[in-house]
């Protein structure tokens, strides 16, 4: 089946790819992360054609991952966008055959700016592989193209060099998840990462809260007032001493008849769970989902109530 044809011709040139990264291209490819990662400037990644399509997501992967990166079309550049690229930068060069004109027209004053020029070619022998400071090669053996002219294999491998060269980059300066979220701030990881629990908890006089005299039909009130199916029992100081859910009251109605002389100190939970406010949102999930409850309390330092987490909170705030 061609299909089947088409993937295997691409894996094939992306195992050939592997192994000449690990042999005789791995100096060369070594040398390219160095130049990245000792750019004082922006990565500028440039080609026409498919090699540009590529180069754009090559850009916009460096970019995510902790380089300031962005694509310039060769043919623009040559038309006033090269006033974008300085001296700090590296620019990243794409062209299967190596003698792209439109490339070839501005790599020149690329190279009398001082810019270090990283070429990405499957011709080692073309003229702007030997221009280049450092020269990734591309070459695949034949394209999937039953034509073998349509970029296809050679196309998947730039993308996948594309993504070496920033996978290595990003692990070289100790790239973590914190600083991928802060680039994605409106994504799920974003929300996750990014979120913490004083951001989203109940404050003030949202808080449900009693003393451990209260009575527990005045407990219920306060439940009932602030729509959290719990409350808080705290001290004269403000610490968290117990909690007292819905769940607990239909539980004590299968044996207690009268609530009225019953103190909130009798029937509640002592020591619960609790968060503090600068702890990831995330966080509160985990302990929510572990414990299955839905409601969690908030406290500092010092054990003082400053905030109260329902399970709808975090569900409102896309942190599940």
């Amino acid at each position: 089946m061609l299909a089947a044809t088409t993937l295997q011709i691409e894996a094939d040139a992306l195992n050939h790819l592997r192994q000449r990264l690990q042999a005789e291209d791995a100096a060369t490819f070594a040398q390219a992360v160095d130049m990245l990662l000792s750019c004082n400037g922006r990565v500028v990644v440039s080609g026409i054609g498919k090699s540009g399509h590529i180069g754009r997501k090559i850009a916009a992967t460096f970019a995510s991952t902790g380089t300031p990166s962005f694509f310039v079309h060769p043919a623009e550049a040559a038309h006033g966008d090269l006033g974008m690229i300085t001296p700090q930068d590296v620019f990243i060069a794409i062209s299967y055959s190596g003698e792209a004109a439109e490339l070839m027209s501005i790599v020149p004053i690329i190279k009398r700016l001082g810019v270090k020029l990283i070429a990405m070619t499957g011709k080692p022998q073309s003229s702007l592989a030997q221009i280049a400071d450092a020269h990734l090669n591309l070459h695949v053996e034949k394209e999937a193209c039953p034509l073998n002219l349509a970029p296809t294999a050679s196309t998947t491998v730039t993308l996948a060099l594309g993504d070496a060269l920033a996978v290595a980059v990003l692990d070289a300066r100790g790239f973590r998840e914190e600083d991928f979220a802060r680039s994605h701030p409106g994504g799920a990881l974003g929300r996750r990462l990014l979120t913490h629990v004083r951001d989203v908890m109940r404050t003030g006089d949202a808080i449900p809260s009693v003393t451990p005299d209260t009575k527990l039909t005045s407990a219920l009130l306060e439940i009932t007032k602030k729509g959290m199916a719990m409350t808080a029992v705290v001290n004269a100081e403000n610490q968290i001493i117990g909690v007292f859910t819905d769940g607990d009251l239909r539980r004590m109605m299968e044996t207690v008849q009268d609530f009225t002389q019953i103190s909130i100190a009798d029937v509640m939970h002592s020591n619960p769970r609790r968060i503090r406010p600068d702890q990831l949102a995330v966080e509160a999930v985990e302990i929510m989902e572990t414990y299955r409850i839905n409601q969690l309390l908030v406290a500092d330092a010092d054990g003082r109530l400053v905030g109260a987490l329902h399970i709808h909170d975090l569900t409102r705030a896309k942190v599940i």
